[in-house]
Formats: C-alpha cells, structure tokens, sequence
C-alpha cells in the first residue's frame, strides 16, 4: 500500500511541474530567404500579434532562421507559419491568380495532399505579393479565414504597398 502511494504522489508531483499552457517550441527547416534580416522583415516580426484566432504564438525551436514565425492552436496541432523575406514563388508567373485581402495580394500554392479528401496534414501556403519583401503563410488545412485577415492588416500597416512583380511566362 504504501509503494502504490509513494508511486501516485511521484506521478501527481511530475504532472504539477509540467505546464500544459506551455507552448512547445516548433522546428522550422531552413528556406531560402534572401531579405529576412532586413528591417522590413524585422518591422513585421515586431508587429505580429500574440494570437491568431484560436492559434497562440509559439516559440521556435533553435537554430530558429530569421524573418519566421509560428503559431498553434491549444491541441498543439500542425502550426501556423510566417517567413519574411523568402524568395519570389516560382510559380508566381504573369497571368497568375491573386487574391486581394485587406489591402495585400496573395498567391497561393498548395501543397502535397491539399486536395486529398482526408488528408489530416495537408497545407497551403499563401505569398503576400506586393511588399518589398515576401511573405509566406503557411496554413494547415481547415484553419479558416481569420489568420489571413489578422496577418493581412499587420502587413498593410507594416510594408508599403509595392507593384506586382511576377516572373514572365516560361
């Protein structure tokens, strides 16, 4: 009796020292991004908000790259990514698609498995377009409109408006 005792209050005490508000810390690859250290980036880094709808800013893992960012919902799911200064998408050619949200153009190129009925871990990642700097959004699947409309007014008000720039047609 007194071993299954001592054996609760060992597992009662570990579980008080754990926090469970805590944010896990999110690995994030290197990317190519040329402009991540420039102000502009570091003015956006500066402005970005806590919360993203029901996402909380996480920290990132070392050797965390310059210009990034992330997110993540309580469940401690896929996070929500921001990269400042990243290289134009390649697929970001004259004639592409743009979508307009709150003053800044988007791209957006899917990932592997975002149109895969079921696909648990699929993403999409939207390129703001008209900065002098760009900037992917990396969304999991299912996280709704309000990440892009709360990023797209920081950036408004954080990067001037600057014309299009697509790479000509292959």
């Amino acid at each position: 009796m007194v071993a299954v005792a001592a054996v609760v209050a060992i597992l009662v005490i570990a579980a008080l020292r754990q926090n469970p508000d805590e944010q896990q810390a999110v690995p994030l690859v290197s990317v190519p991004a040329p402009q991540a250290t420039s102000a502009e980036c570091a003015d956006l880094i500066a402005q970005l908000p806590d919360k993203l709808g029901d996402h909380t800013r996480a920290p990132l893992a070392d050797p965390a790259p310059a210009g990034a960012a992330a997110w993540r919902a309580e469940g401690q799911g896929e996070p929500i990514v921001l990269r400042c200064g990243v290289e134009r998408p390649t697929e970001f050619i004259v004639g592409a698609p743009v979508q307009v949200v709150d003053d800044v153009q988007w791209f957006r190129v899917g990932e592997a498995g975002v149109d895969d009925a079921g696909a648990e871990q699929a993403r999409s990642t939207w390129y703001a377009v008209d900065r002098g700097v760009y900037v992917a959004l990396t969304l999991p699947q299912g996280t709704g409109p309000t990440p892009i409309q709360l990023l797209s007014t920081v950036i408004a008000e954080s990067l001037p408006a600057k014309p299009v720039s697509p790479a000509p047609v292959r």
